[in-house]
């Protein structure tokens, strides 16, 4: 083998070498404090709920770590009692907002997982109006 072929072996062995490796200082940080917990979530229900208006009974936790699968995620319980399209309320609904690097990742819902949660008034979320059809 000439002395370019042994070459061009080592530059493929190198590049397959830097392709194996993931760097770790690539991947975000999952934990992260997620500061902006309330506006993700109203944000997230406002393009969910068939109507985002007249929410009543709106409850919040505040931002805990919490067993998600076999990881830690940072995570917030909601409630809410919603309107359908046709303006009745269903119920309170009660649901998990999950985070990963500080960021909404899911917001399903889980009564069985804030069943025994410390809910706190959550105004912000019954506030919300769409100019067209508040009343």
């Amino acid at each position: 083998m000439g002395k370019w072929a042994h070459f061009a072996i080592l530059l493929a062995a190198l590049a397959l070498a830097a392709c194996a490796g993931g760097n770790k200082a690539d991947e975000p940080e999952p934990n992260i404090f997620p500061t902006e917990y309330k506006k993700e979530i109203i944000l997230t229900l406002q393009n969910t709920l068939d109507d985002a208006t007249n929410i009543r009974d709106a409850g919040i936790t505040e931002p805990a770590l919490r067993p998600v699968g076999n990881e830690q995620r940072y995570a917030v319980c909601v409630r809410h009692n919603s309107r359908d399209q046709n303006r009745q309320y269903t119920g309170v609904t009660t649901s998990i907002a999950i985070f990963f690097a500080g960021r909404l990742n899911q917001l399903v819902t889980a009564p069985e997982q804030c069943g025994k949660a410390n809910f706190k008034p959550f105004p912000e979320l019954e506030q919300i109006c769409y100019a067209a059809r508040c009343n």
